[in-house]
């Protein structure tokens, strides 16, 4: 390679090696550049300067979108959305670049500016808008679990308590951090829970594993893998015990992505979670990764994960059991408002969390019938 390839630089060996993996028509195979791969590395100790903006390759046409914005952030407080597609940072356009560098550009020093080119697709795919934003980058804090506790009052007039927890990234502290919320519901007589999964874009999948090992019992089966030949391997849990067995609704929707649909797969085709909002993101990939001696990495697709019951994630998604479809919601905000006999507080007024609710009491209720 270095006498068909006298390359003067670095930057020209990426290009060229680049290049030759983008032949293999998968947008996750790809090197990064050591500045690139020490961001990506970041996701998983949760703190960074930025403007807290998740982004993905998305599978089908390689653009990078939107995958969501982290709570109370300058993206956030920007107004950027989930789907939206991002095309051009501080005026370079962002064809071909894929999420690690595009990451690196929006990262930078508290205090100084970035300018964000977005382009709002509707639901048919055709444009419907580009907009221009300058964001400042600040602090970051990837704090992956927020928790609180929903009273409300059942069909036949009792109190009741629901569990509500959002899992924003699978960092290294996510399966302890919620662990520890569970805990803590549980000292608080919670009879039920929903998680919250939507707009999580994954991160690490040992992570996602470890999490499902929380809600589940015994030896069940969590993910397969499936490599190129067609081997299709299992990955099980070892004398599992599930912190609690309270009835479970997972929120998942097209921002949920990677480990997020891997855990929702595993409580889903367990029979452990009823799975409420909209299809997932679709990504499912398997990828060996091989740091450099210069401190660049070689991600290399080399598998899929396929859920429990042996359902296609890649490019596919999950679809949950209820969608939220406004007839739903209309129906039920009635009888959500009769409950509260107040101002809704803003999380009962989530739709998604309205309709999780009425499934559960739903389970419930058939659970006492039996």
């Amino acid at each position: 390679m270095v006498e068909m390839f006298p390359l003067r630089s670095a930057d020209a060996a990426y290009g060229k090696i680049k290049a030759m993996l983008s032949t293999l028509g998968d947008p996750f195979t790809r090197l990064i550049s050591p500045k690139e791969y020490q961001s990506f590395r970041i996701g998983s100790d949760g703190n960074f300067q930025g403007v807290g903006l998740f982004i993905n390759s998305e599978p089908r046409t390689g653009h990078l979108v939107v995958l969501s914005c982290i709570e109370g952030s300058p993206a956030y407080r920007a107004g950027i959305h989930q789907g939206e597609e991002l095309i051009e940072i501080n005026g370079e356009k962002m064809d071909g670049i894929d999420s690690e560098a595009a990451a690196q550009k929006l990262r930078g020093r508290v205090g100084t500016f970035v300018t964000i080119k977005l382009k709002c697709v509707n639901g048919s795919g055709t444009g419907s808008g580009i907009r221009e934003v300058k964001v400042p980058r600040d602090y970051i804090k990837l704090s992956p679990i927020s928790s609180t506790i929903i009273p409300h009052t059942t069909p036949d007039g009792r109190s009741a308590k629901t569990g509500y927890v959002k899992l924003t990234a699978f960092s290294q502290t996510a399966a302890s951090d919620m662990i520890n919320a569970v805990h803590e519901m549980e000292n608080q007589d919670v009879q039920s829970y929903i998680l919250d999964l939507r707009n999580n874009p994954g991160g690490l999948v040992k992570a996602g594993l470890d999490v499902a090992q929380l809600w589940l019992d015994g030896d069940e089966t969590l993910v397969y893998t499936i490599d190129r030949e067609g081997v299709t391997l299992p990955i099980n849990m070892i004398d599992g015990h599930a912190v609690t067995h309270d009835p479970l609704v997972v929120l998942v929707n097209e921002g949920s992505a990677s480990a997020s649909e891997i855990l929702a797969g595993a409580l889903h085709d367990n029979g452990r979670a009823i799975l409420v909002g909209n299809r997932t993101f679709g990504k499912g990939k398997i990828q060996s990764v091989t740091e450099l001696n210069d401190g660049s990495a070689l991600f290399v697709t080399v598998a899929k994960y396929l859920s429990p019951s042996l359902h296609e994630i890649d490019q596919v998604g999950i679809s949950p059991d209820v969608q939220c479809t406004s007839d739903m919601i209309d129906s039920l905000t009635g009888e959500i408002l009769e409950k509260t006999n107040s101002s809704i507080p803003m999380l009962e007024a989530d739709s998604c969390v309205m309709v999780a609710e009425h499934e559960l009491e739903t389970r419930q209720s058939n659970g006492t019938a039996s």
